[in-house]
């Protein structure tokens, strides 16, 4: 079986663990903490990173930051997983959802003004596969509004926004970022995600809600000489084996991401010949998007063809998988609107979208064999 996904191992996991034991620090914020934190800030930039046990950590991080109440509106795509709107929902917030761009999954920036109204306190935007979205339409627009924005980065390590000459790290655009270090992910560490402050005005109580809402953190730095309760918080510091581990895919990041794109690189030009025919799409990747190949899909004609397709594929030792319902077709959502919201791109999407095989243990003939049962498919049904 050519399976969807395979965790990579770069090999020091475990003897970065066993450091971790040795060091008879296990709990969180040690030093393999610190070095997770300081490579983030170091190679893109971030103002201030905090490891978390998840991104849903991460997020509800935002949430609390943010000091979203009962009442308070967050604009967010409908294609995405439900932590991001999980979230804010804990808080009381009402969540706004969005569309998505007619080419891509993401959220289309063109439709966030019309949602906004005086209860808005946030946007949140999902860089979907790896591929951002406009971020500079969304900052203007809450620029203009007086708006946060949030960027769930969860499938976006180590991708970029390319605004003109300028690179800019994805997770570095927006006041808050969260990302994910599941083991689906690029870098992982099989659960742990990653609190990104960009806006400094956030740096001092992120620290304080992330240590259980004590000021533990300034104490350790000798910088008070007792810890107290100060505010808010939860348990959302991993331990220092988690962090151990995540240290040890992080000295491969380099390695892992070039693997990756080769592997998207080959998808892409193996399947334009089905594009070419309009069997399928593949995804667009526009001028301001230098994308991390977290996921390679293709958007099929419909959903029939889509489930016939993974059947397809699984038949001849291929696993492939779909993504998300749109958050707006949730049983949870409509128990809770009665108003039924019509997305039409985000429903194509979820309808849609095939995810195929990708992880740096692929060879790159297991990817041609792929495209070429795609090929087969297409053929038998006459395209």
């Amino acid at each position: 079986m050519i399976f969807y996904n395979k965790p990579y191992l770069t090999g020091n996991e475990f003897a970065f663990m066993q450091k971790a034991v040795n060091n008879r620090h296990l709990s969180g914020n040690g030093d393999f903490t610190k070095e997770c934190e300081a490579f983030f800030s170091d190679k893109y930039g971030f103002k201030k990173c905090l490891l978390t046990t998840s991104c849903t950590d991460a997020l509800e991080m935002c949430a609390i930051l943010l000091n979203i109440q009962q009442g308070d509106e967050v604009i967010m795509p409908s294609f995405t997983f439900v932590s991001t709107a999980n979230a804010f929902i804990l808080r009381g917030a009402k969540i706004v959802l969005a569309d998505s761009c007619q080419d891509n999954p993401n959220i289309d920036p063109h439709t966030i003004e019309n949602l906004i109204t005086s209860k808005t306190k946030a946007i949140v935007v999902v860089h979907y596969a790896g591929f951002s979205c406009n971020m500079n339409v969304v900052m203007e627009i809450a620029g203009k509004y007086g708006l946060f924005v949030i960027e769930d980065a969860a499938q976006a390590i180590d991708a970029f926004f390319l605004d003109k000459d300028i690179k800019k790290p994805l997770g570095s655009i927006g006041h808050l970022a969260a990302f994910s270090f599941h083991e689906s992910k690029n870098i992982h560490c099989g659960e742990g995600g990653m609190l990104v402050i960009n806006d400094e005005q956030f740096s001092k109580r992120a620290e304080i809600i992330w240590e259980k809402g004590t000021n533990r953190a300034e104490y350790f730095r000798g910088e008070v000489d007792k810890y107290n309760w100060v505010d808010v918080g939860s348990s959302f510091v991993p331990s220092e084996l988690t962090a151990a581990f995540l240290y040890a895919q992080l000295q491969q990041i380099t390695f892992i991401q070039d693997r990756r794109r080769r592997l998207w690189d080959i998808y892409f030009g193996e399947l334009k010949g089905l594009q070419e025919t309009s069997f399928i799409k593949l995804p667009v990747v526009s001028q301001c998007n230098l994308h991390n190949a977290h996921i390679f899909y293709i958007v099929c004609k419909s959903m029939q063809q889509r489930d016939e397709i993974i059947s397809f594929l699984k038949t001849n030792g291929v696993q492939a998988m779909f993504h998300y319902p749109g958050l707006h077709s949730s049983p949870y959502y409509q128990k809770q609107n009665a108003d039924l919201l019509k997305l039409p791109f985000a429903e194509n999407f979820a309808n849609c979208l095939l995810r195929l095989p990708l992880h740096i243990e692929l060879k790159n003939e297991e990817v041609e064999l792929v495209c070429k049962l795609l090929y087969v498919f297409a053929q038998n049904k006459g395209s």
